[in-house]
C-alpha cells in the first residue's frame, strides 16, 4: 500500500499516518475520498483547511458569494488580496497552496432544490457550513434522498451547534426542527453579531467528525446535537430521537423529492 502514496505524500501525511486508528490504510480512505462543503465562509473555512490539509483526495467548493472586506474577521480562508473575487475561487486559491496533491471543484452557484442532487452525486460526504434556512432544509432532504451523511454546523453570537445527520440511521434534520420557525424569530447574519472565533471551533469540530466518518470511526455526535456557549465555554451534548412522523424519513413520508417552490416559502422568512 505503501506504493500509492509519493515520497512528498508520505512525508506530507506522516503525523496521520502514526496514528493507529489512520495508518496507511486510512490514510489511502482519505486519499479516495470526497466532499462537499457548502459555504466558505466562516464555518468553510476550517472545514476546508483541515479537510485539505489531512488529504481528502477531492474537495467540492461551493459558494456563490463574492469576499467581502466585513467576512474577514471570521473567514480565515481568504485574503485582504482576494477582496471582490468569488468565495469558491479565493478557497481553491489558498487551498492549492496548502496541498497540491488534492483535487479542487469550483462551484461558485447556489445549491438549489434544481440541482442539488446533480451536485452532491459527486460526493461521498456532504458539510452544511451555511447560514440561512434554505440551505439548512435543502440539503437535509437532498442528503436524505441520495444516501449520504450531512455534517450540520450553525452559531449564533457567542453560541453554535454541530451534529450528524443521516435519517436512514438516525434523526434527520426535519426530526428536530419539522418546520421553519416564525419569521419574526428568524434574523439574518448581517443583522447579527457573531464572535469570529466561534465558528472556526464549530467548524473545526464538523471537520472532526467529517474525518471520522470517512475513516470509519463512530462518530460520537450522529443523532447527537452538541452545543456550545463561549461564554460559559461549557459543551452539552443531546440526544435527538428519530421522529416517526417526520415529512422526510418518517412512516409515512410526504417529502419525495426537492421541489423548488417548498424551499422559496422557507425564502419568504426574512433570511
Amino acid at each position: 500500500m505503501i506504493d500509492l502514496f509519493s515520497p512528498a505524500e508520505l512525508t506530507r501525511y506522516s503525523r496521520n499516518i502514526l496514528l493507529p486508528q489512520v495508518g496507511l490504510e486510512g490514510q489511502q480512505r482519505l486519499k479516495t475520498s470526497s466532499v462537499l462543503i457548502v459555504g466558505l465562509g466562516g464555518l468553510g473555512s476550517p472545514v476546508a483547511l483541515y479537510l485539505a490539509a489531512a488529504g481528502v483526495g477531492r474537495l467540492g467548493l461551493a459558494d456563490p458569494d463574492q469576499l467581502e472586506l466585513s467576512n474577514l474577521q471570521r473567514q480565515v480562508l481568504h485574503a485582504t488580496t482576494t477582496i471582490g473575487q468569488p468565495k469558491s475561487t479565493s478557497a481553491k486559491a489558498r487551498l492549492q497552496d496548502l496541498n497540491p496533491e488534492i483535487q479542487l471543484d469550483v462551484i461558485p452557484e447556489a445549491v438549489m432544490a434544481e440541482n442539488a442532487m446533480d451536485i452532491l452525486e459527486n460526493y461521498t460526504v456532504i458539510v452544511d457550513a451555511t447560514d440561512n434556512l434554505i440551505s439548512r432544509y435543502l440539503l437535509n432532504d437532498a442528503c436524505y434522498l441520495s444516501h449520504k451523511p450531512l455534517v450540520h454546523g450553525s452559531v449564533y453570537h457567542f453560541e453554535g451547534q454541530v451534529c450528524v445527520f443521516d435519517g436512514r440511521r438516525d434523526a434527520c434534520y426535519r426530526c428536530v426542527f419539522p418546520y421553519p420557525p416564525p419569521s419574526e424569530q428568524v434574523t439574518s447574519s448581517p443583522e447579527i453579531g457573531v464572535l469570529g472565533v466561534l465558528p472556526g471551533l464549530i467548524g473545526t469540530i464538523q471537520a472532526t467528525e467529517t474525518l471520522k466518518l470517512i475513516l470509519g470511526l463512530e462518530s460520537a455526535l450522529m443523532g447527537s446535537l452538541l452545543l456550545y456557549d463561549a461564554i460559559q465555554m461549557s459543551f452539552q451534548k443531546v440526544r435527538l430521537h428519530k421522529n416517526p412522523d417526520c415529512p422526510l424519513c418518517g412512516e409515512h413520508p410526504t417529502i419525495t423529492n426537492l421541489i423548488g417552490s417548498e424551499y422559496e416559502k422557507i425564502g419568504k422568512l426574512k433570511e
